[in-house]
């Protein structure tokens, strides 16, 4: 069984509390059952993680390489919420690694300031999701199934 690595970037931890006209009431428990869910029905064991430290991100990054490598990784599906428009760090370690990786974001960033309109992930990207709220992880989840058998 291959692995959906899910990982969550700064400030997801404050889920249903924070801005929730933006991000709405779940909170991130929610979104990792409605992640476990969508990976049971697509056949994928699931590996949630948050972190507020871009360092920290990268090492899971690195992580995915190998276990990529091994081919026990289906992908990942990756919402680095303000990493995204900063890091050129974490485009480094995605395209350095190989890896599938799916960019997700719960809001519409298009449709928010301009400075969310440019992402330093999306190049390296597989595909980029936004704007379905917390729905948009199991939706990525079942992109990540279709990108395994070339549907």
């Amino acid at each position: 069984m291959k692995t959906a690595l899910i990982l969550n970037g700064p400030n997801l931890n404050l889920l249903g509390t924070r801005e929730p006209t933006v991000y709405g009431s779940q909170t991130l428990a929610d979104v990792e059952k409605l992640c476990a869910q969508a990976c049971a029905s697509h056949g994928f064991a699931l590996d949630f993680r948050q972190s507020n430290h871009e360092g920290q991100l990268v090492d899971w990054l690195h992580e995915a390489g190998r276990v990529h490598a091994a081919g026990t990784l289906a992908g990942v599906i990756l919402n680095a919420g303000a990493y995204t428009h900063t890091s050129v760090a974490l485009f480094d370690a995605i395209k350095g690694t190989g890896i599938t990786l799916i960019e997700l974001h719960i809001s519409n960033v298009f449709a928010r300031e301009a400075f969310r309109h440019h992402s330093y992930i999306s190049p390296a990207a597989k595909a980029v999701m936004c704007g379905f709220g917390v729905n948009g992880y199991a939706m990525a989840v079942g992109g990540l199934a279709g990108m395994q058998t070339g549907a």
